[in-house]
């Protein structure tokens, strides 16, 4: 007991070291991308996910010479497939448009937003139930993101707060119907190269009619948010292969705090009084949801382990009155 005990504190420290990496490396694709300059966000989003295409590619191929199954793509779950590639591709336009005209804490906490719209989405397409908890977290936050937008009648001045809501609604619609992939068993880096190869046919026509010439200096720089962008992936898998999502998914916002350090050194951007305010109530309200979904599960868990011990006990007692009975 004491060594499982052990392994199981092993393995969610290194999950949550994982998570911290992976929400280091997207706060650098931010910054990346930002550096690059007013660039349109679809030829921002090419260069971006032929990275993440040719890695996840790379890693599919290489895991098909030991198991082709993982190139197929079950029946029923093409359709998921598809709408995690449409959803996502939103959700990237949204952030790397807001990525480039606003301060990058800002727009990656409104990509943020992801957790509470993927539980908006799991109501009618995984059937959840919802709970008053869930339904009070997504009010919550939703305030806090009206912070950060700072509604006003001047459209133009709000687009690319809108635009990163919008690209946070996107990615958490995604996040959902990667779930339902998962349901179907589609390989994960299926599902990696499936969106980002989506994604670069979307952006491309745009990208070919409307291109912009590139310094050397702004490819190298989106070059290097791909990379890290690959990076934050790997570290988001390594941190949910080492430990359950209820124990480390807070650890993912830890991207902001990454944000608003490299913002504040680099671009000497500094969120303002509003946008802080938001910050607190988004976090804070993903921490309580963490803090009473990881009480949840360790009821459940804890509640699993006694009716195992009652059924061994049970198994046990029969055994002892067979025994007897037979002697």
């Amino acid at each position: 007991m004491l060594n499982i005990a052990f392994m199981e504190k092993t393995n969610i420290r290194r999950g949550i070291v994982f998570a911290l990496i992976s929400g280091f490396c997207f706060a650098l694709m931010g910054i990346f991308v930002h550096a690059a300059g007013d660039l349109p966000f679809y030829q921002k989003t090419v260069f971006r996910n032929s990275m993440a295409l040719v890695i996840a590619a790379s890693a599919l191929f290489a895991k098909a010479k030991k198991n082709p199954q993982v190139l197929r793509i079950p029946k029923g779950s093409l359709k998921y497939l598809l709408f995690r590639s449409i959803f996502g591709t939103v959700g990237i336009f949204g952030n790397f448009y807001a990525l480039s005209k606003m301060n990058v804490s800002d727009a990656n906490m409104l990509n943020k937003m992801s957790p509470f719209f993927s539980l908006l989405m799991s109501f009618f397409l995984l059937g959840e139930k919802p709970t008053a908890i869930s339904i009070i977290s997504l009010v919550t936050a939703f305030t806090g993101a009206l912070l950060v937008i700072k509604p006003s009648s001047d459209i133009y001045k709000m687009a690319p707060a809108l635009a990163g809501f919008a690209g946070g609604m996107g990615a958490g619609f995604a996040y959902a119907n990667v779930r339902k992939c998962h349901e179907f068993k589609v390989e994960g880096y299926l599902i990696i190269a499936f969106f980002s190869a989506f994604s670069v046919l979307a952006a491309l026509p745009l990208s070919i009619a409307y291109f912009e010439p590139m310094s050397a200096k702004q490819v190298l720089l989106l070059i290097a948010a791909g990379t890290a962008a690959a990076g934050g992936q790997m570290g988001i898998t390594g941190a949910y292969f080492n430990a359950p999502s209820y124990k480390i998914s807070i650890y993912e916002y830890s991207q902001i705090v990454f944000s608003a350090l490299l913002g504040l050194i680099i671009f000497s951007q500094v969120p303002d009084c509003l946008s802080i305010a938001g910050y607190v109530i988004i976090i804070g309200t993903a921490l309580v949801v963490f803090i009473l979904s990881n009480a949840k599960k360790n009821r459940e868990n804890a509640s699993g382990e006694n009716l195992t011990e009652v059924k061994e006990v049970t198994e046990e007692a029969k055994a002892e009155s067979l025994t007897e009975q037979s002697s």
